[in-house]
């Protein structure tokens, strides 16, 4: 008989809910968790799935949650008593050029932060390991010794005892039929059995994420892609090794080739992730589908097949003996979304999966530790569900989801941009920039110029983990921008007003920072979340009494904006006013801003009349503009932002005035090594949920003597039982062709102390820069310190803040030199 009330309701029996289930449990809730399944456990994509427990994953938040997974996958069996055939066998992933290389010592900086055993090998330490793979063409290798595979519906089961040990409830053949919001605030389950009602509600339905989000309203960017796996027959060779007592080999990976190979019952699992492998069950799969497979299709697979012959002959000697063509879920990036809905108030998602054996341990234990604790434990932006937008439809999944599908053993470069469904969203000025050399990146589905090929470079992107062809050219926007005047198109940044007489009362409850006082004021805030990370960060102008106007990351958007709403009072007091689409913003900056500005505007911009860190409406060659001025590269100048519709005469005006002082147009790659030099923060590296805004030296950012604000009890608390890292800024020494990228290990004396946040090249001190989180006795400037990059240490010592203009001498122009 079916319960008619619990506190948490998870739907989908696959081993992503069942975690979910398992960790609510554990986390005290056991006899008011309820999970259904429409047909048996494992019956949807779990069943099909090889099982491979990958750790590799450039992603910090991902990282995270696979380690944990793998960890307790390992001692799982000992808790609940049942097998759940994990195998460490390792996973020796190959090499096959120096870019790949590049990639994995990258990644192994990443790991060592993060606390996962990587090893590199040379060719011959490979043949050592996997003596029946042939070395020609590699270049090394590395090894997880913590990687292996599992039994899917095993571990599974595994996770359903130890849930049932601790009073949750199964229900299986229980199909759900809809879900709604209750007038009380909760949800109605709606099944075949009967009826539930709940507090909150986790979707772990993989392949019917769709369906399942539009019976809430919710557009759910997941969509399956078909994948194929070859088992075969027995080889006599691996038969021998086993009756010779050796170990199974690693779990081996030709990341090159795009395919991965195991043993199998003495013979092969052969897994490649190929081209033009389609998306599948683009509209949902039918309600009563279990157990299902498609058709397979092995001439899709010669290419892998070919390659992995090639390198393990002994693979072309055995018959196939099955092919599995099975959906797995994918979203348009590859990572899953583990988190809360946009929207709607406790619906929690686990959707998007394509590694979902390795990922489902975390992501129940992250599920958990937000549901019943409110925040999760460790920063989730890599996985957030709100980290893509409407833009996400169908069409826009079908193009991406099949890229991310090809793209999984792709090498992933850190200013990779894909190209699929692109141009999505283009600001007014798009053909322009492009005129002007623009190259361009893509951010929330908006296109941004990341820097422009200027003296005859080819206008096409170079992707590398070292310093590319575009390094030259950021160089020049930098100097330009330094010397006389840049522009900057920002019009992805995510924008919104709040209004209303309730407006000054919420904000300031939001934010730790005080508001601005004065009608044109501009104030940095921050929301931090409830335990005192940072949550947000908005650029807050005060345009009336009851009016405010929020600016804030662009790739943010849905994440910040939801975050607001749903913290919003009900009474009607505080309206929310979505405005980023409606508003375009160019930024001026340089030296020579304010004499350009003044030639196609009345308004006085001087010092006295138009103070930094203050805004005013001005009008630009007819347009009314918000003139706001702040940047985020250390020099003086303004942000203005307009109607979408009057972009391009503003932008025309300043170009047709601007010639003879150096105008010229400058990307995103040069404002990040501008913000460099200025120390300064980004929300998802140097602040993040992990760390207190203390941590991330915010301190003057802070108002702890306003008055209650969200978070700021446990900010205290954090803040009295002292913090464990602080950021500092980073000049590293003897690079000459590859700087940090973030996450790369900070070590003293042979002991990792930290880990770098960002790096790059800052032109205007002409020295190697990185920003990172350090242990606070190690926080004092001239501390030395040693940074790895790309497989080799450099000294690195840390510098006083802001190293470039530390006295604002350039933004605030205080000689009145421009006036």
């Amino acid at each position: 008989m079916l319960k008619d009330k619990a506190k948490v309701v998870v739907i989908g029996g696959g081993v992503v809910g069942v975690s979910a289930l398992y960790h609510l449990a554990k986390k005290g809730w056991g006899d008011d968790v309820v999970l259904l399944e429409k047909g048996e456990l494992t019956s949807g994509s779990t069943w099909h799935a090889a099982g491979l427990l990958p750790l590799f994953n450039m992603s910090y938040s991902v990282g995270q949650v696979h380690k944990y997974s793998v960890n307790l996958y390992r001692n799982l069996e000992a808790e609940t008593g049942q097998p759940v055939g994990f195998a460490q066998v390792g996973n020796l992933r190959l090499a096959m050029n120096d870019d790949r290389m590049d990639e994995y010592y990258q990644y192994a900086a990443t790991a060592k932060t993060i606390g996962i055993d990587v090893r590199f090998l040379t060719p011959g330490e490979i043949l050592e390991l996997w003596p029946m793979c042939n070395t020609d063409g590699l270049v090394g290798g590395i090894f997880h010794p913590d990687d292996g595979y599992i039994q899917p519906a095993d571990l599974t089961q595994a996770l359903a005892r130890g849930a049932r040990a601790r009073g949750a409830t199964i229900y299986r053949k229980t199909m759900v039929l809809n879900i709604e919001q209750t007038t009380a605030g909760g949800w109605l389950v709606q099944t075949d059995k009967g009826d539930i009602t709940c507090d909150h509600v986790v979707s772990a339905t993989g392949n019917y994420a769709r369906k399942t989000g539009a019976m809430v309203g919710l557009d759910i960017p997941v969509m399956p892609v078909e994948h194929q796996y070859i088992v075969t027959e027995p080889h006599p060779a691996l038969q021998q090794r086993r009756a010779d007592g050796l170990p199974e080999m690693a779990v081996l990976r030709e990341s090159d080739g795009s395919w991965y190979l195991r043993e199998e019952n003495g013979g092969f699992i052969l897994g490649p992730y190929e081209e033009g492998a389609p998306c599948c069950y683009v509209d949902g799969p039918d309600p009563r589908a279990e157990y299902e497979l498609f058709q397979e299709d092995i001439e899709r697979l010669a290419p892998h097949i070919e390659a992995a012959m090639n390198r393990v002959p002994a693979f072309a000697e055995v018959g196939i003996k099955r092919v599995y063509n099975g959906a797995i879920a994918y979203t348009p990036d590859g990572n899953p979304i583990i988190g809360p809905a946009w929207d709607v108030d406790n619906f929690w998602l686990s959707e998007g999966h394509s590694f979902g054996i390795t990922a489902a341990g975390g992501a129940g234990w992250q599920l958990a530790e937000w549901i019943v604790d409110g925040e999760p434990t460790i920063d989730m932006l890599g996985v957030e569900p709100r980290r893509f937008g409407d833009y996400a439809d169908r069409n826009y999944l079908l193009a991406k989801n099949e890229e991310a599908y090809s793209h999984v053993f792709i090498i992933h470069y850190p200013d990779e941009e894909r190209p699929a469904a692109r141009p999505l969203k283009t600001a007014p000025c798009y053909e322009r920039m492009r005129d002007r050399g623009a190259v361009f990146g893509q951010r929330f589905g908006w296109e941004r110029p990341n820097w422009f090929a200027t003296e005859g470079m080819e206008q096409v992107d170079d992707w590398s983990f070292r310093r590319s062809k575009w390094f030259e050219a950021v160089g020049r926007e930098v100097a330009n921008t330094t010397s006389n005047v840049g522009l900057l198109d920002m019009t992805a940044f995510a924008k919104c007003r709040i209004a209303g007489p309730g407006a000054e009362r919420f904000l300031d409850y939001m934010v730790a920072n005080t508001l601005p006082q004065k009608t044109g004021g501009i104030s940095l805030c921050h929301a931090l979340n409830s335990k005192g990370g940072v949550h947000s960060e908005f650029t807050i102008r005060r345009d009336a009494d009851d009016s405010f106007y929020l600016v804030s990351a662009g790739a943010l958007q849905r994440l910040d904006h939801d975050y607001l709403r749903k913290h919003m009072p009900s009474d009607g007091s505080v309206t929310f006013e979505q405005l980023t689409d409606a508003m375009g913003v160019l930024v001026l900056a340089g030296p020579r801003s304010r004499e350009l500005l003044s030639r196609v505007t009345d308004a006085d911009l001087s010092n006295e009349a138009f103070r930094w860190l203050t805004a005013q409406d001005i009008v630009v060659d007819g347009a009314s503009c918000n003139a706001m001025r702040v940047n985020y590269v250390g020099e003086l100048g303004w942000e203005l932002h307009h109607a979408m519709a009057d972009q391009n005469r503003i932008f025309d005006a300043l170009f047709a005035h601007g010639e003879d002082l150096g105008l010229k147009p400058f990307g995103i790659r040069a404002m990040d090594t501008m913000r460099l030099e200025k120390s300064y923060r980004m929300v998802g590296t140097e602040l993040s949920i992990e760390y207190s805004i203390f941590e991330s030296a915010m301190d003057r950012f802070v108002k702890l003597d306003k008055g209650d604000f969200l978070g700021r009890d446990n900010l205290l608390a954090w803040q009295e039982r002292g913090i464990d890292n602080l950021l500092v800024t980073l000049v590293v020494d003897g690079v000459t062709d590859a700087d940090a990228l973030g996450n790369n290990a900070l070590v003293k004396d042979g002991e990792v102390v930290g880990r770098a946040t960002g790096g790059g090249f800052g032109f205007r001190l002409n020295e190697s820069l990185a920003l990172g989180m350090v242990r606070p006795d190690l926080a004092d400037v001239g501390t030395e310190l040693e940074i790895e990059i790309l497989g080799r240490n450099y000294s690195a010592r840390v510098v006083i803040e802001s190293p470039f203009d530390p006295n604002q001498e350039r933004l605030r122009d205080v000689n009145g030199a421009n006036d």
